[in-house]
C-alpha cells in the first residue's frame, strides 16, 4: 500500500487517520452520552470527563494533522458511475464533517476552560484556557457541543450508509479506496 494518496487510492496515512478518527469520534460520543447519566457520587464522575477531554484534545490535534494531509495530497478520483448530485453530496458531507468536528472540539474546549483552568491531557501536557469568563460560557458551549455531537454522528451514519450503498448496491470502488483494496493501474 502506498504512503500518499494517488488518483485511484487513498494512501496509508489518509486511511489510518480516517479510521482512527472514526473510532475515536464514535467512542467520544458514546462516552459523552453515558457521562450525562452519572451522579456526583458515581465512581466515574471525574474519570469519565477527564478521559473525554484528554481524548478530545488528541482528536483536535489529529484533525489538524488530517486537514494538513488532506490539503497537501491529491485526492482519488470519484467513481465514474457517480451521478453529479452524488459527487456534490459526498463532497458537501465531507466538508460538513470537517467543519462540525472543528466546532465540536472547539465547543468542548470552551466548556472545559470556562472556569479559567487549563485542560490536562493524560498528565502528558496541558492546554491553557485562552477564552474564559464569558457569561454562561459553559452552558452555551455545552448546548452547542451536544447538538453538534449529534449532528456529527448523524452525518457519519449517512456517510457510512452511502459507502455501504456504493459497495453493495452500486458495486463501485468507493469503499474499497478507503480500505486500500484497489490495485494501482
Amino acid at each position: 500500500m502506498q504512503f500518499k494518496n494517488s488518483d485511484h487510492n487513498y494512501g496509508v496515512v489518509s486511511i489510518s487517520l480516517h479510521w482512527l478518527m472514526a473510532v475515536v469520534v464514535v467512542g467520544l460520543f458514546a462516552l459523552g452520552y453515558w457521562m450525562r447519566g452519572l451522579s456526583y457520587y458515581d465512581e466515574w464522575y471525574r474519570l469519565g470527563p477527564y478521559i473525554h477531554k484528554s481524548v478530545g484534545i488528541l482528536l483536535a490535534m489529529t484533525l489538524l494533522l488530517r486537514l494538513f494531509w488532506r490539503f497537501s495530497n491529491s485526492q482519488p478520483k470519484d467513481a465514474d458511475s457517480l451521478k453529479k448530485w452524488e459527487k456534490r453530496s459526498a463532497h458537501l458531507v465531507h466538508w460538513l464533517l470537517y467543519i462540525l468536528l472543528i466546532a465540536v472540539v472547539s465547543s468542548g474546549y470552551l466548556i472545559s476552560t470556562a472556569d479559567g483552568r487549563s485542560i490536562e491531557v493524560f498528565t502528558w501536557f496541558e492546554v491553557p484556557a485562552l477564552f474564559a469568563g464569558f457569561e454562561n460560557q459553559e452552558d452555551i458551549a455545552g448546548l452547542i457541543h451536544e447538538y453538534i455531537a449529534y449532528s456529527v454522528i448523524g452525518l457519519a451514519v449517512l456517510h457510512a450508509l452511502a459507502a455501504l450503498k456504493h459497495h453493495f448496491i452500486d458495486k463501485d470502488n468507493t469503499l474499497n479506496k478507503m480500505l486500500g483494496r484497489i490495485p494501482e493501474e
